[in-house]
């Protein structure tokens, strides 16, 4: 996004930035929260709404048959006080449509009245994170070099959602100049139990969860969850098997430090009983074959979605419901990564770490997916 002309004084922005700055230190463990008008980014924020509804509205003014050169396409629409760039507008709309979102409804949930939520997270990147209002949808700034990355290589992406359309990779809607919109692998969250964010090794793979009966969002780690696992039982192959499909994937585009993101809650008595239904089997069947970009799919490994929101992402056990999803995967094994695995290898010789070559970190992920499934 590019932003000009008249807006926020430069005085007025610094005094926010040192106020917000003082409450990010008080909140700093809190997960979400609303911009209101008295936040940094509340003006920005009003700026993506307003841009990302026009972006939306574009599309569906112009709903022409996708082509070789949607895929370079970049379309920049002025506003009163900014200008957005979107790339590849129609390839992403279509990818929507593929997931049965329509058009007014994706433009809904992004332009609503309500305001959007910070996410502050343990990561270390330093990217900001914002959620829609109904927190369907969320928003990652991104660098030039991860737009470029993503844009250079979307054709093969497309490509693999296509083949294999119950992929867990996270499917990106929108690229924004500089920022993506994707949907919360966590949706809807209302009764999330636990949230963990795995990379399959150990070094600074703990983190402090939340005190007992509050109300903080914290996404815990590897060494969080040793002890546990995932209880999928006739599932279970399905999961091992798209995991090794799909780290094969971005082992190919040589990319590391992608995390699986998994989160739980418990399946309720009526949805116990209900997955046993004639009448939800044959609306699983119906969801499982419309998750597909193609009418005549060569598609494989593909399994009974649940009949529920966010269904790629969802997947059912015999008692807890899972969130599961691949994201982050603009991390290219360049020379500064090949640097930090050595630095990485003299400091923590006997543990393993984060930056390893894609085969080593594709491998090791599907290792842990193994052994923390039954």
């Amino acid at each position: 996004m590019e932003m000009s002309g008249p807006g926020v004084s430069r005085h007025s922005r610094t005094v926010k930035r040192r106020r917000w700055g003082r409450l990010r230190q008080q909140w700093k463990l809190l997960g979400l929260f609303e911009i209101d008008q008295q936040h940094e980014f509340y003006s920005l924020t009003c700026m993506m709404k307003e841009g990302l509804c026009a972006a939306v509205q574009n599309t569906i003014d112009n709903p022409l048959p996708l082509s070789e050169d949607d895929y370079t396409l970049e379309v920049t629409q002025i506003h009163k006080d900014f200008r957005m760039a979107t790339y590849a507008g129609p390839v992403f709309a279509s990818l929507r449509r593929s997931l049965g979102m329509t058009e007014k409804e994706y433009q809904q949930s992004l332009s609503s009245e309500g305001s959007y939520l910070q996410f502050i997270s343990n990561s270390k990147s330093k990217a900001d994170f914002f959620l829609t209002n109904d927190k369907r949808f969320f928003l990652k700034t991104q660098s030039k070099r991860e737009v470029r990355f993503l844009l250079s290589n979307l054709r093969i992406y497309m490509e693999h959602l296509e083949k294999y359309p119950h992929s867990l990779v996270h499917v990106v809607f929108c690229v924004q100049k500089y920022f993506i919109v994707m949907q919360s692998v966590f949706y809807p969250d209302d009764r999330i139990t636990a949230r963990y964010d795995i990379k399959g090794c150990e070094v600074s793979r703990w983190t402090d969860p939340a005190p007992e009966g509050s109300q903080i969002i914290v996404v815990l780690k590897d060494l969080n969850f040793e002890g546990q696992f995932i209880q999928l039982d006739q599932q279970r192959p399905w999961l091992l098997r798209q995991v090794e499909i799909d780290t094969a994937f971005l082992q190919t585009l040589n990319v590391l430090d992608y995390s699986f993101l998994l989160a739980h809650q418990p399946l309720h008595q009526d949805e116990l009983s209900q997955s046993l239904s004639f009448t939800t089997l044959i609306m699983r069947a119906k969801k499982s074959v419309n998750a597909t970009s193609s009418p005549t799919p060569t598609s494989q490994n593909r399994r009974l979605l649940p009949n529920f929101k966010n269904p790629l992402h969802v997947i059912d056990g015999p008692e807890q419901r899972y969130f599961i999803g691949i994201i982050d995967i603009f991390t290219v094994y360049g020379f500064k990564k090949r640097l930090e695995h050595l630095w990485k290898s003299l400091r923590h010789p006997r543990q393993t770490f984060s930056t390893v070559s894609p085969p080593a970190y594709c491998h090791r992920l599907c290792q842990w997916v193994q052994d923390h499934t039954k």
